[in-house]
């Protein structure tokens, strides 16, 4: 009988090793194919059977690696003597994920390199031949890690596109574009809104949760499936600055609310919780999918439509609109960090066009008295207060009704002086801060 071999790696082992080649694979997905993060991850997690806790695991080195790929990629050239071999591609992602790990995570330094060594060893072609370079790098890493992350205590833009960069120095100044760069290096929140706001007290202890300024229970990122309440439909995931724009709405108890640009849906969930008439336009068949799906989950009822929102017109008169614009989104850049992989200054243009269609159609849809929620989850002047100024100044019916302090949990800071919202990532850092959003309340004279 042969001894028990007490290296023989173990069934979890063979799990992680899973779950790290997933994550190389979908960082490629996303830097270099420029798929969007969340299809990239569902469809490669699926492929590779990983279970709720691997998902939870990969997702959580993807989503740093790619908050901090601009750290990573500056480190990973320090640690070369030579840089990258050519075409190396599963070797510079393996070599950002290790480094994701070894540097910003409690992962231990042998267990990260082992795994990404034998992943490039087990490659066909010749990449399987860099096996010692990935090695030498993370071992190294793992020797200097304080000197590494020292380097980078003084570039704290380092993480933020150049492009974008320049744009918020100018819309913001350099100390808030700073604290914007520092707020992408802070993991995200998991954010839920209740159906059933009476339950409040007893979710929060059950979610262990914190109850935010408006009513939001907030927790760290956890499989929300896992979650008590998931099945029963008494919840959904929505960040917290993208639940105030259907909260500024007067009464709509039994009013029609068009939701224009609906999908994924958290919106018109909350208004058909306070019993509106809920009318969902969107153009994409997939998004509203999960709409459909959270709809039935939850309960709730609204008549989703398929259209593009910039010529729609419902078959019967509406009260009120809210009109959740198409945008950059560079306001989720912590939720969504491929935003600033893919996004470019050009985008930003096409989208404020975009935006103005649909907000001038919209509002020809408004009766004398209703009011036009306009929102955007860009922190992008364009496509904010520069588009509403614009549209106020061209639309003599078109006025702004002034949101109050007391409308956002009485949190003043994200009232402008002309009385829209803006919600910057960088507030309530001490309660895990926010995604960048912009609202503006509109009624028609």
């Amino acid at each position: 009988m042969k001894p028990e071999n007490k290296n023989k790696p173990k069934p979890k082992m063979a799990t992680g090793m899973a779950a790290r080649e997933t994550a190389v694979r979908v960082l490629m997905a996303v830097t270099l194919k420029n798929r969007p993060l969340d299809l990239a991850f569902d469809d490669m997690a699926s492929d590779a059977g990983l279970d709720s806790r691997d998902r939870a695991f990969t997702m959580h080195i993807v989503m740093l690696s790619l908050r901090r790929y601009g750290s990573l990629n500056y480190l990973m050239e320090k640690l070369l003597e030579r840089g990258l071999p050519k075409n190396a591609t599963w070797t510079k992602a393996a070599i950002i994920i290790g480094l994701a790990q070894i540097l910003f995570m409690r992962t231990a330094d042998f267990a990260s390199a082992h795994q990404m060594v034998e992943l490039i060893k087990n490659l066909p072609g010749k990449e399987s031949g860099f096996k010692g370079l990935v090695n030498a790098i993370l071992r190294r890493a793992g020797r200097e890690k304080e000197t590494l992350l020292q380097s980078l205590v003084n570039q704290p833009l380092i993480d933020i596109p150049i492009w974008l960069r320049s744009r918020w120095v100018t819309a913001y100044g350099e100390e808030i574009t700073k604290k914007l760069a520092m707020a992408l290096q802070s993991e995200p929140m998991l954010d839920i809104s209740l159906q059933n706001t009476a339950i409040q007290s007893e979710y929060a202890d059950k979610l262990e949760a914190q109850v935010l300024p408006t009513g939001v229970l907030r927790r760290s990122f956890t499989d929300i499936k896992a979650l008590e309440g998931y099945d029963k439909g008494d919840w959904w995931i929505q960040d917290f600055s993208a639940s105030l724009p259907a909260k500024l709405f007067p009464d709509i108890k039994g009013k029609h609310v068009l939701d224009m640009c609906s999908a994924p849906g958290g919106k018109t969930l909350q208004l058909a919780s306070k019993q509106a008439d809920v009318t969902a336009v969107d153009r994409s068949q997939n998004r509203l999918k999960r709409l459909k799906d959270n709809l039935s989950r939850t309960g709730l009822n609204a008549q989703v439509i398929t259209a593009d929102a910039s010529n729609f017109t419902p078959s019967k008169p509406v009260d009120h609109i809210l009109v959740d614009a198409p945008c950059s989104a560079t306001g989720t850049f912590r939720r969504n960090p491929d935003v600033m992989l893919h996004k470019t200054a050009y985008d930003i243009e096409k989208l404020t066009n975009l935006q103005q269609r649909i907000l001038e159609h919209a509002f020809t849809l408004l009766p004398v008295g209703g009011t036009l929620i306009y929102c955007v989850c860009s922190i992008e002047p364009d496509e904010g207060v520069s588009q509403i100024t614009h549209f106020i100044d061209k639309t003599p019916t078109a006025e702004r009704a002034p949101v109050t302090p007391d409308e956002v949990g009485n949190i003043e800071e994200i009232i402008t002086s002309e009385g829209d919202v803006l919600c910057l990532p960088h507030y309530l850092t001490d309660q895990g801060g926010m995604d960048g959003f912009y609202i503006s309340r509109l009624i028609k004279k």
